[in-house]
């Protein structure tokens, strides 16, 4: 994509409602918005996005909450639509910087919140809302509107103020049969619709996926019938939060005589909350620990475990590099019961190689009905657009694809072209008087979060992780006597991930003595200025002899 203009928007006239996308544009994941009017700021979601393989050792990745750093006390507060981790997984690290912001939100996604909060040391301050109810917040009028997803108890939510009317679904789709019988409430779209929506900022993953979601309960035979049929163990993979599809695998058990047993950490927690609060029926004896599951005959049990994205850390890596208590073997059956989030290809990949290799049948969205989107889709998007009839559209939650796709369908139902905005994390828009219009674009990054820093890891830091990872690290020890550039200790040259053999290395230390006996004849008498010739020609014959890119560090001393 071409580079985008980075520049600052002018101060918020009087009246008018600034929208600022802070993550969730290009990307599947980080979904945050800032809403600010009258001084006062309304924040819609804060998640997290997982990293990818190009990002080693990061655990997750924030939003850049820059635009809202220097202004805590200004934040009314932040509604959270549902209980993904993409939209409420930063939400610590906001609370970190003023713990008292309101968090607004389901029974379900505040109770999913509070217990991560509770893992962070921090209690928050929360509210509960339910569909059809209006709440103030500050100069913002919010009502929230059922809607179906993935997860119970997702919410829209329609934003009023002088400027105009707002409204952010959040992630839906229009499943017309969903297991918990909570349709998206297209009646309130309908009478927001005619009420004038200003500015529509729809879920727009799927907006390139022609038709309709299929159904959820489309999934449930499927699962019985794999049960079924498998002859020992059964391990099925999911979001930690996807309580509608562990319902499924309860109720598949329980049909075919096995015992369930949960694993990993966040599944143990988010099932626990969601079994509370009555999202989650569970059927009297079906659950058992999972040190007594183990002691059960194979054709008996089956597990349901995190890691259906391939994160090398979960349950399911782990088995699949024998790195759990739970050995993959002959005959077991993995049900990988989730959609592939865009950029864990490779790694969801090598994970089905690993458990194949162990003998292992794994059954995933690609060869069996084992999983069916939470996302609208086209044909849902279009009836979305015709009922509502916005003014203005800011597609959201998507990489560029998808915005692409989705603002086209609202051209498609007749919203001028010109009022439809494909736009990248920190676009800045202003609404008044029914009229939206690009204003700023603020320059945005990625926070990453490794181990227990946040925000000091750099871009650059990702690349030499990488490079180390890729091409290997080669160090150089000499000294040198810094009058005459003669070499009085080594090169003693070690690797590591570069090769085995440190004969390889003969060819080059004779290159070395010479380049810095030159060196000095040239003037050269200072340390940095000898390593400096050290890694130029360590580098040269390694690129020439090689074609690697090693990390090479030389450590020079002067005698």
């Amino acid at each position: 994509m071409p580079a985008i203009d980075i520049y600052q928007p002018a101060p918020l006239e009087p009246g008018t409602l600034r929208v600022i996308p802070i993550g969730g544009l290009g990307e599947i994941g980080r979904n945050m918005t800032a809403y600010e009017f009258d001084g006062k700021i309304l924040i819609v979601d804060c998640g997290v996005l997982f990293p990818e393989e190009h990002q080693p050792g990061v655990d997750l990745i924030l939003p850049d909450f820059a635009p809202i750093r220097d202004r805590l006390d200004d934040i009314v507060a932040v509604v959270l639509t549902h209980g993904h981790e993409d939209h409420i997984g930063a939400v610590p690290y906001l609370l970190r910087l003023r713990a008292d912001i309101p968090l607004i939100g389901s029974n379900l996604t505040l109770a999913l919140v509070e217990a991560k909060l509770k893992e962070h040391r921090i209690k928050p301050y929360t509210h509960i809302v339910h569909e059809g109810q209006i709440e103030k917040l500050g100069p913002f009028e919010t009502e929230f509107v059922a809607v179906n997803h993935s997860i119970p108890d997702a919410l829209a939510v329609a934003i009023r103020t002088p400027a105009g009317l707002v409204l952010h679904t959040g992630d839906f789709k229009m499943d017309q049969l969903p297991l918990d019988e909570r349709i998206t409430d297209l009646r309130a779209f309908a009478r927001l619709g005619e009420e004038g929506v200003d500015l529509f900022l729809p879920d727009s993953t799927n907006a390139d996926v022609p038709g309709f979601t299929p159904l959820e309960r489309d999934i449930g035979p499927v699962l019985e019938n794999v049960i079924a049929k498998a002859r020992r163990r059964v391990i099925v993979a999911s979001f930690s939060s996807h309580v509608h599809r562990v319902q499924q695998v309860l109720d598949a058990a329980v049909n075919n005589g096995r015992k369930v047993a949960l694993i990993g950490r966040s599944m143990i927690r988010n099932m626990g909350i969601a079994s509370d609060l009555g999202y989650l029926r569970v059927p009297d004896g079906v659950l058992i620990d999972a040190k007594k599951a183990m002691k059960l005959p194979d054709d008996q049990v089956v597990y349901m475990s995190t890691g259906s994205q391939g994160e090398p850390m979960a349950v399911l890596a782990r088995m699949a590099n024998l790195d759990h208590q739970i050995e993959v073997g002959e005959g077991d059956t993995v049900i990988l019961a989730s959609s592939l989030i865009p950029g864990n290809e490779n790694a969801v990949y090598r994970v089905i190689n690993g458990l194949t290799k162990l003998g292992a049948k794994v059954v995933h969205k690609g060869n069996a009905k084992v999983h069916v989107s939470g996302h609208a889709a086209a044909g849902e998007l279009l009836y979305c657009y015709n009922i509502l009839q916005p003014r203005n559209v800011l597609p959201v939650h998507g990489e560029a694809r998808h915005l692409t796709a989705s603002a086209a369908l609202a051209v498609e139902t007749g919203v001028p072209e010109l009022n439809t905005f494909v736009g990248e994390n920190g676009i800045v828009l202003d609404l008044k008087d029914g009229l939206a219009n690009i204003v700023g674009q603020l320059d945005l990054g990625y926070v990453y979060v490794d181990g227990s820093t946040v925000g000091e890891i750099t871009d650059a830091d990702l690349k030499d992780r990488r490079i180390l990872a890729e091409e290997g690290f080669i160090s150089i020890f000499v000294a040198v006597d810094k009058q005459t550039g003669r070499v009085i200790v080594g090169p003693e040259i070690q690797s590591r991930g570069f090769a085995e053999d440190e004969a390889v290395f003969d060819d080059v230390k004779p290159k070395i003595v010479a380049a810095l006996s030159e060196a000095a004849q040239n003037g050269t008498r200072d340390q940095h200025g000898f390593a400096q010739v050290v890694r130029r020609t360590v580098g040269r014959w390694v690129n020439t002899q090689h074609r690697r890119r090693p990390m090479i560090v030389p450590v020079v001393i002067e005698a």
